[in-house]
């Protein structure tokens, strides 16, 4: 069994769809069992699910990219995280990031660059997509691919601006964040069953 921690922070609902796509593809590798966390909740270092996030075996940290980086509300999330650093408590724990944008790239680079950094600080072991370019050839549809900016560091996906959470992401970018989330939770099983 590993546990494994969503904390995100949505802004308008599109992150949060997101981070429930990364949780139903970390759910499909049989053993893990995923929760999802406001980062909203954790925004101050005396208050919030502290110990569950101590529990896990995995955090998977998860914000929309504004103006060329995490939200601020991650933000606060991530200064709050001084208190476990202090004690090691994510020490040699996997982790791994998502970040979505309304544009295709939109700087979304910077989010995930600024994660796997707190991510290293804490001591925790990074996990990249592990996928394949998605739209990098003239022969592939940008519509219909998988990856399709090709972000490795992290998920990137992109959230028309002109369109509700109803309506975007579309289908080829949360399928991603599935397939992201199984790699994420397969990768935690395999190094908890490798400590055992």
């Amino acid at each position: 069994m590993a546990k494994i921690a969503i904390v995100y922070h949505s802004g308008y609902g599109h992150t949060a769809k997101v981070a429930e796509h990364v949780r139903i593809g970390a759910a499909r590798a049989e053993g893990a069992e995923v929760t999802l966390y406001k980062a909203d909740d954790l925004t101050s270092p005396e208050a919030g699910p502290w110990d569950e996030l101590a529990a896990a075996d995995a955090i998977i940290f998860g914000a929309p990219t504004y103006m060329g980086s995490a939200s601020a509300v991650f933000k606060q999330f991530q200064d709050a995280t001084s208190k476990p650093w202090f004690s090691h408590a994510w020490k040699d724990k996997i982790a791994a990031g998502f970040t979505n944008s309304g544009s295709l790239y939109g700087d979304k680079g910077t989010t995930l660059l600024q994660m796997a950094t707190l991510a290293a600080q804490h001591g925790m072991i990074w996990v990249g997509t592990g996928m394949m370019p998605g739209y990098n050839a003239s022969t592939k549809d940008i519509t219909a691919v998988h990856n399709r900016a090709s972000f490795t560091l992290g998920l990137g996906v992109q959230s028309l601006t002109d369109k509700s959470a109803e309506e975007t992401p579309d289908r080829f970018d949360l399928e991603t964040a599935e397939q992201f989330g199984q790699r994420v939770a397969e990768t935690t099983l395999r190094w908890v069953r490798g400590k055992a």
